[in-house]
């Protein structure tokens, strides 16, 4: 067998209750972290299960073993660096082939083969990839609470560029009005499918007097003759969240969104994220790079192909009450910091 697995389950409690539209846990996250190994030496990835497209930890755990038999198939990684990208690449096509969906574990197996790759050439992953140290501010996600604890929240963190406001709650705009009483900048607003076509399109006027730059999700993620109407309605661009999964999703968001938000847990981890990326700027539309309430793993990796894109909501690792990883910083630009550390330069800290 080439590549050796070992698994394991973090539990991420929250630094503050975080909800969303749709119903799920407002207090923890749970991930799964992926150790690959191959000849000594060693990958990290991680696989953050997401509910909503049908996964569990325990899904995960069980489809991880067959990915990683479909990537014996193809033998060794190289340690050249043109190889090993193009090894890479078909990597993610014999997941796929191989397996449908699961995003979230080929995205953990993506990360450590890229994390195993970088250490082994002695490179960090930017660079192996050809993408730029220099990325975008990120912003700050809050998600739906009452509109005082909100606000609240909001003047705690108002030292970044931007905050994202999780809506599609019963207090919608009074919170977006706390919000503005204490922070000056630009709003962004994610319904996560929460919203109905007639509600969203009234909001509108609403939100763009309140400073909202973008409108993230409105619909369920079948919804695209409503997505259209509402794009044809809206003075704020329409983004594509749950819509976009694959790449193969972008052929039929255009022209109905303006953009799309990628996210390394739905397409199955850093190559497929940078194609993706790359595919919807060749169709016209704008991207935003996102993330889970996930760990700096996750958010490291996301971080490797950031400097392609428009706007960065990389918060995940912030979000947490104990991140139990070091080596990406927050510069005080809160622009991530990228390091020559080879491959994603992430690191356990060591218990208290």
């Amino acid at each position: 067998m080439t590549f050796q697995l070992e698994t394991e389950v973090l539990h991420l409690p929250f630094r503050d209750p975080f909800r969303i539209a749709r119903s799920e846990d407002s207090q923890a996250s749970q991930t799964v972290l992926t150790y690959l190994r191959q000849d000594g030496a060693e990958g990290l990835g991680e696989c953050f299960p997401v509910p909503y497209y049908g996964e569990t930890v325990e899904t995960t755990e069980a489809v991880l073993p067959r990915l990683v038999g479909l990537l014996d198939e193809q033998g060794p990684l190289p340690f050249d660096r043109l190889d090993v990208l193009s090894w890479l690449e078909r990597a993610t096509e014999l997941m796929s082939d191989g397996l449908g969906n699961h995003g979230g574990a080929k995205g953990g197996l993506d990360m450590a083969l890229h994390d195993l790759a970088g250490r082994s050439l002695g490179v960090p992953v930017w660079q192996l990839l050809g993408t730029s140290d220099q990325l975008p501010p990120t912003d700050y996600s809050l998600g739906i609470d009452d509109p005082a604890s909100v606000a609240e929240r909001a003047r705690r963190v108002s030292h970044f560029p931007a905050l994202k406001i999780k809506v599609g709650g019963p207090a919608d705009i009074e919170t977006l009005e706390a919000v503005r009483a204490v922070f000056s900048g630009p709003l962004r607003v994610d319904a996560n499918t929460g919203w109905e076509p007639q509600q969203a399109a009234a909001l509108i006027p609403e939100l763009a007097r309140l400073g909202v730059e973008l409108v993230e999700q409105p619909f369920k993620a079948r919804m695209l003759p409503e997505l259209r109407w509402l794009r044809e309605r809206s003075s704020l661009p329409i983004m594509a969240d749950e819509s976009a999964v694959f790449e193969s999703d972008l052929p039929m968001l255009e022209g109905v969104v303006d953009g799309v938000v990628v996210k390394l847990a739905k397409c199955g981890g850093i190559g497929p994220a940078l194609r993706m990326i790359r595919r919807a700027r060749s169709l016209g539309m704008k991207v935003m790079l996102g993330c889970m309430v996930e760990s700096s793993v996750g958010v490291a990796a996301a971080a490797m192909v950031a400097s392609e894109v428009d706007w960065l909501d990389l918060d995940g690792s912030l979000l947490l009450e104990h991140d139990p990883f070091g080596g990406l910083e927050l510069g005080p630009d809160c622009r991530w910091q990228l390091t020559s550390e080879p491959g994603l330069g992430v690191f356990r800290k060591p218990l208290a």
